[in-house]
């Protein structure tokens, strides 16, 4: 689902290049849950965002699900981030003034869909995610970990086949985290979404099925 080939990436200019990724090599198989550890500054979120297609300044190539992003024009990568990918970063990006269930349903209806065919899939994913009693609430009366699992419903409402985690627990207590973990689990176990979580905890990392660990820009 997920080939790095060979990447790396510098940021700077050339008398102050500072080089953050080092000929990465990478594979994920469709269905997997990987968490990606290291230190502060190792290049485990700046890999998450080049396979997220979010950075193209790198060398090396991408692939997601054999499209290589390297070779797709904007327009192309854009639907690849629609289509396939789920984004969760470590703050929710939650529209304050829309309730949880016009959060989780803002990107469909800006890619046009209607609101009566996704009634369906809501149900299913604020059931799955323990926000059923909580659709009409808004951001501010929510807690840290309920406003995750909103981000979380929101990143899986669009059936993406990959889901990119950025220090998703991060902002939350140990309780919220662990919630945030078993919520990842079971979307990986019930739905087959391949998941891979960047994480500097390893209790967090321990609840993937195969943990990667990269240091100094390199896999471990």
């Amino acid at each position: 689902m997920i080939k790095v080939n060979n990447v790396s990436k510098s940021f700077g200019k050339e008398e102050n290049r500072t080089q953050v990724l080092k000929g990465v090599n990478l594979e994920i198989k469709k269905g997997e849950f990987v968490s990606l550890m290291g230190a502060s500054g190792s290049g485990k979120s700046t890999l998450l965002y080049l396979i997220g297609g979010l950075d193209r300044g790198f060398e090396g190539n991408i692939e997601i699900d054999g499209a290589d992003l390297t070779k797709m024009k904007e327009k192309e990568l854009s639907k690849i981030r629609l289509q396939k990918i789920g984004f969760i970063f470590q703050f929710y990006n939650l529209v304050q003034n829309l309730s949880v269930e016009d959060n989780i349903l803002l990107p469909l209806m800006v890619r046009g869909k209607k609101r009566s065919e996704l009634e369906k899939d809501l149900k299913e994913i604020l059931e799955i995610t323990g926000l059923t009693e909580k659709r009409k609430a808004y951001p501010a009366q929510l807690s840290g970990g309920q406003q995750q699992r909103v981000a979380i419903a929101r990143a899986v409402m669009g059936n993406p086949e990959i889901l990119l985690a950025d220090e998703a627990t991060g902002n939350l207590d140990s309780v919220s985290g662990e919630e945030v973990m078993r919520l990842f689990k079971r979307i990986n176990e019930e739905k087959g979404i391949t998941i891979l979580q960047v994480t500097h905890s390893a209790e967090c990392a321990r609840y993937g099925t195969r943990v990667v660990e990269i240091k100094n820009g390199r896999i471990a």
